[in-house]
């Protein structure tokens, strides 16, 4: 279980170190903001739409590594998925990181933020870019937050 910590560890800072999709995608045509005021978390998440799919997602803010981590991960696992999908992946997802339920094989890489549920402050952290991401897609403009 100690192997399987440190290598999620590593993912995560691998992730805070060298964010993936960070910036504005070209032909971003949906975006909302989402603050964490806790943390300070901040996050700006762009989208374009092709039809009912994401074709194209990024992030831009600062935040904790659990933050920007999980904004990563996030805009890796919703490329190309439909609205639908991106909402059943954020169910499956904020019931593994709320102690809801488990991880399953549908979570691919975002597994390795299971363990922020021994951590309920820090679930704030997991879920704002994906908070940020529905707002964006549903077209909503005022920012989101996790309070």
């Amino acid at each position: 279980m100690s192997d399987l910590r440190d290598l999620y560890q590593t993912v995560i800072l691998d992730h805070y170190k060298k964010p993936r999709n960070f910036g504005r995608p070209e032909g971003a045509d949906r975006t909302a903001q989402g603050v964490n005021p806790l943390c300070g978390d901040r996050v700006q998440v762009f989208a374009r739409l092709e039809g009912d799919k994401v074709a194209a997602v990024g992030f831009e803010g600062s935040g904790c590594a659990i933050s920007t981590a999980a904004a990563s991960l996030m805009t890796q696992a919703v490329q190309g998925r439909t609205r639908r999908e991106v909402d059943e992946l954020f169910g499956h997802y904020h019931d593994m990181v709320t102690g809801e339920g488990e991880g399953d094989a549908s979570l691919g890489k975002l597994e390795v933020l299971a363990g922020v549920r021994e951590f309920p402050a820090r679930v704030k952290c997991a879920t704002l870019s994906w908070h940020a991401l529905r707002a964006a897609l549903d077209g909503r403009a005022e920012p989101v937050t996790t309070e």
